[in-house]
């Protein structure tokens, strides 16, 4: 009986751990991975064994290991990167430019731990505009926003204002997934934010929805907590010429932490329903 409890407790924490987004193990002791990477990159190749003659097919000859490709050295992000990121958002014409840029841009390390470039999903056309934090396990796997558990949540809060991702645009500012699923370093959400600025832009929704604190850090320049400013309205600035009126709010994320706060959601998202119609109208 206590080998079955015992096997039932690691079930438990096994499956809060998927949950949470660990998906990896660590060792008991660290790895400088970044060093192993360099020594890999400039380790001489061992010589071949070889049999009489001189060739490598004699007796003793060892089959040589496959070739690994050169792992790139992880720099830490600085200034000029941040320039790079600025002028390679500011090129995009298009939203599909903005998409291939951004597939090409080398300048994150985060996008050498990722499986895919998450960008957007949705109408890019629609009227609103849904801006999260950073892709989870299921999103790097599919390449897509909100695919997991928050955005099955998300899926049911849209559809109950009359929305659905016919109606409406998706992206994150981070388009590829931390490790294990941390919060992005003030750095990393730099690197990014002009690439998300430039998506605002090109799409030009009528009103943004910012989920989370660090989409609403990020994009409201405010160092306020997402509990203390969500549910009012804010003026966004995606650049000098564009003003975009911005409705804070608690990711889903959070919401399935704390389904309490369920109801402060509602409320934030029948504001933006009736924003949308009141603009709507003022079209008509």
């Amino acid at each position: 009986m206590a080998g079955a409890g015992r096997s039932g407790e690691l079930a438990s924490i096994l499956h809060f751990y998927a949950e949470a987004g660990v998906d990896c193990a660590l060792n008991d002791t660290p790895n400088d991975l970044f060093r192993e990477s360099l020594q890999a990159k400039t380790r001489a190749p061992a010589p071949k064994a070889t049999g009489q003659g001189g060739s490598s097919t004699g007796r003793n000859a060892r089959p040589s290991p496959p070739a690994t490709p050169p792992a790139r050295s992880a720099t830490v992000p600085d200034e000029t990167a941040v320039d790079s990121a600025r002028q390679a958002a500011a090129g995009a014409k298009t939203i599909d430019e903005l998409r291939e840029v951004l597939a090409g841009f080398n300048d994150c390390n985060l996008r050498f731990g990722a499986k895919n470039t998450v960008f957007a999903d949705g109408n890019p056309s629609a009227d609103v505009m849904f801006i999260g934090e950073a892709p989870g396990r299921d999103e790097d796997r599919q390449g897509l926003p909100f695919v997991g558990r928050a955005g099955q949540l998300l899926d049911r809060m849209l559809q109950a204002i009359g929305l659905d991702r016919t109606t409406s645009y998706i992206t994150n500012i981070i388009p590829w997934r931390p490790p294990g699923n941390r919060t992005p370093t003030p750095l990393e959400i730099e690197l990014c934010r002009p690439f998300v600025e430039r998506h605002v832009v090109l799409a030009a929704p009528k009103v943004v929805v910012l989920m989370g604190n660090v989409s609403t850090k990020t994009l409201l320049n405010t160092t306020r907590g997402i509990l203390s400013i969500r549910g009012t309205w804010s003026t966004y600035h995606p650049n000098s010429d564009t003003d975009i009126p911005a409705m804070p709010t608690l990711h889903p994320a959070y919401l399935l932490r704390n389904p309490v706060q369920k109801r402060l959601s509602w409320q934030d998202f029948l504001n933006v329903r009736i924003r949308l119609d009141s603009l709507a109208g003022e079209s008509d």
